[in-house]
């Protein structure tokens, strides 16, 4: 190919970009096609062109090194390798975008093209003689190489061969550090040398040419990357994650050769603390920068490795952070003395450090379960871990608990709250109380903590004191309740927490007065998670008197707000009362979990307290802060989870329960249907609260807890009010909105499924305008990406189909009310069925539906209320098919309803549904 005209250039140029476009479109789903039937397109193409493709590129490659060729077509040149290599081999759907690559599953074909070492030369080649984007595509191309799969290659010695070009192209860059200097190389290059362990052996690496010169200069890569912190800070992951792999190899290590990585990974780890304190540091002179310590999931990916390299020569590694440790710890602590001076950046810096070092020990302590667990391991826990019980002790007096405004106290404390977490999973769990006596040793000898219960209250002290002393530092205010959450959880730490002085001064004051951050409407949301955890633990004993005395204070919040006037209870005082009590009492709800532990709650707030839930939605319908909460308590409320909601058998609890669920939905409904549609944010001003009242009612329609015929015939309206005013403000969202939206469509059609299982005669009720809608809304529903969705639609239309097949097909002339109803309404709309039908049979067929056991239920259905309509759909579909594969697909109908029964019987179901799996299977098949 020669470069001696433009108009040559040009159509060169026009025919890579081509290939670059055809190759993306093939390894991406088009909207118009089912993922099935892209798949086999893009198989074909794989089998048929892609190596081809591959082959034109590195050809165009090989022909536009030198500084002359043109730029752009270098551009699609290298695109288009990277595309190819990137190509979605095994239909996994491999995101190309996803920083971890995983093994690549190149054709065997491809075996002759890879394991000619010209092929990687080219990209190393490439990699030299461009910059970026150009380049560091190189390096990506090089990445995918790494990834290729080791059966590819014809054996042993090849792959080898393969292994050992890699290592001596990436040192060469090592060496000559080319192209490192610009970021986006940096990068890819980092993601390179992290491949090459995850792809292959360390016995592999050893024995690789050079592997001693390689293996120090990447040790010297990963110090000056730690070093770099502000530069690299993405990158070094990868190259923390590469020594982890490397060490985690060791001890599988056969071969005489050595790894050498006894000398490199201490310095390494070394490093990554120096590094953090510098940053430290140079943050503190220029804060304009951003700190590694905000960055949640970069410091999350870091930390992540850092297990495997600390516990690799653990005494030396404990050794040195001790060494820094300790006389941080007393610096702090002697400045725990002093009174605040906000110009000394000294505390700051030492708080700094300190953050550090915690979440290095908390991500030590998480990794035990994934190394050793000697004795001296254990024993070394301890050490670090009882130099963390220290500060714990220091960072909450004299000086240092009147510094919760400053960033760096916050950081540290929040550090502290993970280490907790950490250390409980490994050594306050259920199953370690009784196997850490070599880490309780040094804590007694080193923090006074002689057991578990002495760690627990240190812990709990620290959860509430957080708690007091931070009223708008959401990140430790989360950490903190989590962390409560996390220990109040398990069985065994949450009977040990109800012997804590910490924990039932927490049960006994457990407001604002102490806890500051529930006034706070920023932290309303935290009230729930709080208030989950106080309940739990309240109901771990069996004392109706403890619990009494622990709501107390939201009694008299009942009693104050119950108490004002109508005229005066559109104030905000009356608003924040109200969202902060909802939120509470969801989070008691949630914490009930038994029939004896809801009857408490329950006796608590009926009859006594639900009038007020009705005034609040009655006066603040227009208020979605205050609705919502409420609705949201409602729902969690009425919600039979382990069968709590279960009332003795002459007890009507759950017909009185069921009015007040009535009484608040109809003034919900009635009250949102009044007011105007906002112009803006009508989810939040709108739907949100819709969904919440459909799940309200689903919930309870469905509890088993009700026996709803006793509302007809004693002539209670409180059934029949809830379910119009339900459908009401159901069906005025237009289903377009319904669609947009998942939350309110899942709980639309979870308020239809259950209509149509437990209340059918609701719907054949309607009129048949309305009933088509719901139809509709349903097949639409079938279509709908969300499994669970499609899946409530399906057993919808199976039960009103099955009703229909049952009393009408088989039955007798219509005679009941209802019977007679869906008979005119199906007359008067004579395709929905079969309109449904073809859907169910166009989602089976010409899509990936992960629930084909559903959708089988309402077709069998709908194919026995009328075997003309199955008739007519078999035609339609053969007729789209190639006229060569018709005969073929006929004998596939056929085969359907071969041995089903005009029954829905489950053994007659049950064979459909085998069928409808192999009918599926020879219908693609060629």
């Amino acid at each position: 190919m020669k470069f001696m005209a433009q108009a040559t250039v040009e159509h060169f140029y026009i025919g890579l970009k081509i290939l670059n476009q055809l190759v993306a479109e093939m390894n991406q789903a088009s909207p118009g096609l089912s993922l099935t039937h892209h798949r086999k397109i893009s198989c074909s193409f794989r089998d048929l062109a892609l190596f081809q493709t591959f082959q034109i590129s590195l050809t165009s490659l090989s022909q536009l090194k030198s500084d002359a060729a043109d730029e752009r077509l270098r551009e699609q040149a290298i695109s288009l390798a990277l595309k190819c290599l990137s190509f979605d081999f095994v239909g996994s759907s491999m995101d190309e975008s996803s920083e971890d690559v995983g093994t690549i599953q190149i054709p065997s074909s491809w075996r002759p093209l890879l394991e000619d070492p010209s092929t990687m030369q080219m990209f190393f080649d490439y990699y030299a003689c461009t910059k970026p984007p150009l380049s560091n595509e190189a390096l990506e191309c090089l990445v995918r190489l790494a990834s290729v799969r080791r059966s590819l290659f014809s054996g042993e010695s090849e792959r080898l061969k393969f292994l050992s070009q890699m290592m001596r192209g990436t040192r060469e860059i090592l060496q000559t550090q080319q192209g490192l200097s610009e970021h986006e190389n940096y990068h890819e290059y980092c993601r390179l040398l992290g491949r090459l362990k995850t792809n292959y052996q360390l016995s592999e690496l050893v024995t690789a040419e050079n592997y001693a010169d390689w293996i120090r200069l990447v040790a010297e890569f990963t110090i000056k990357s730690l070093q770099s912190w502000q530069w690299a800070s993405g990158s070094v992951y990868y190259l923390l994650s590469l020594w982890a792999r490397l060490i985690t190899s060791v001890p599988y290590l056969k071969n005489d050769s050595p790894s050498l990585l006894d000398g490199y990974v201490p310095q390494i780890t070394e490093a990554f603390i120096t590094s953090r304190f510098d940053s430290v540091q140079a943050l503190l002179q220029d804060n304009s920068g951003e700190d590694p310590l905000d960055k949640a999931e970069l410091l999350e990916d870091q930390l992540e490795s850092l297990p495997y390299l600390c516990r690799f020569q653990y005494e030396k590694t404990s050794s040195y952070m001790i060494s820094l440790l300790d006389p941080i710890l007393q610096a702090y602590t002697e400045a725990a003395r002093l009174p605040v001076n906000p110009e000394n950046t000294s505390v700051q810096f030492m708080e700094g450090q300190l953050t550090w070092l915690v979440h290095v020990i908390g991500a030590i302590i998480r990794g035990k379960h994934s190394t050793s667990s000697a004795e001296l391991q254990e024993a070394i826990d301890g050490e670090l871990t009882a130099r963390v019980f220290q500060l714990v002790q220091v960072t909450d007096t004299g000086s240092h608990i009147q510094r919760c405004s400053e960033r760096s106290k916050q950081r540290l404390d929040f550090a502290i709250l993970s280490f907790f977490q950490n250390f409980r999973r490994v050594y306050v769990g259920d199953q370690a109380i009784h196997s850490s006596k070599q880490l309780y040793t040094r804590l007694m000898e080193l923090a006074g903590l002689q057991d578990h219960m002495m760690v627990l209250n240190v812990i709990v002290s620290k959860i509430a004191t957080d708690l007091k002393c931070y009223t708008r530092c959401e990140e430790v205010i989360d950490q903190a309740l989590n962390l409560f959450q996390e220990l109040a959880t398990g069985y065994m730490s949450g009977k040990l927490l109800l012997k804590l002085d910490a924990v039932n001064y927490i049960l006994g004051h457990h407001t604002s007065e102490y806890f500051p951050f529930l006034d706070e409407y920023s932290s309303s949301r935290n009230r729930t998670t709080f208030y989950t955890t106080i309940g739990r633990l309240l109901f771990m004993e069996d004392s109706p008197s403890k619990f009494k005395a622990s709501i107390a204070p939201l009694q008299q919040v009942f009693l104050n707000v119950e108490g004002i006037p109508d005229a005066a209870f559109r104030s905000d005082g009356v608003k924040f009362a109200l969202i902060g009590l909802m939120r509470d009492l969801r989070g008691l709800t949630m914490a009930t979990n038994s029939r004896r532990t809801f009857g408490l709650l329950f006796e608590w707030l009926y009859p006594a307290h639900t009038p007020l839930l009705v005034r609040a939605t009655s006066h603040w319908v227009d208020t979605p802060e205050v609705t919502n909460p409420l609705l949201k308590f409602m729902a969690e409320f009425v919600i039979n989870k382990t069968q709590r909601l279960t009332f003795d058998s002459s007890s009507p609890n759950g017909i009185l329960l069921f009015r007040e669920v009535s009484k608040i939905l109809v003034a919900y409904g009635n009250g949102i249907m009044a007011l105007p549609i906002p112009a803006a944010d009508i989810y939040v001003y709108r739907y949100k609260g819709i969904w919440n009242a459909l799940s309200i009612l689903t919930r309870a329609l469905a509890g088993n807890y009700v026996n709803f015929g006793v509302f007809e015939l004693y002539g209670d309206r409180a059934l029949v009010d809830a379910l119009d005013v339900t459908l009401k403000i159901s069906l005025a969202i237009p289903l377009a909105d319904i669609m947009a939206y998942r939350k309110l469509a899942r709980a639309f059609f979870a308020f239809i499924e259950v209509l149509c299982h437990n209340h059918i005669t609701v719907i054949l009720n309607l009129d048949t305008a309305t009933f088509a809608h719901i139809l509709g809304s349903l097949e639409s529903g079938l279509k709908y990406l969300d499994v669970s969705i499609s899946s409530q639609c399906a057993s919808a239309v199976d039960n009103l189909a099955a009703y229909y097949f049952n009393n009408i097909t088989t039955g007798e002339a219509p005679s009941s009310p209802p019977t007679i109803n869906l008979s005119r309404r199906i007359a008067e709309c004579p395709t929905i069925f079969p309109e449904i039908l073809k859907s169910l049979f166009e989602i089976v067929l010409f899509e990936d539906c992960a629930n084909q056991w559903s959708l089988s239920r309402p077709m069998l259905s709908l194919i026995l209320i009328n075997e003309q309509i199955f008739s007519d759909i078999k035609v339609q579909i053969i007729g789209t098919q190639p006229l060569d594969q018709r005969q073929r697909l006929a004998g596939c109908f056929d085969k359907l309803m071969a041995d089903v029964t005009r029954t829905l019987e489950s053994k007659n179901r049950d064979k459909f549904t085998q069928n409808l799996t192999m009918f599926r299977h020879d219908f693609h098949a060629k």
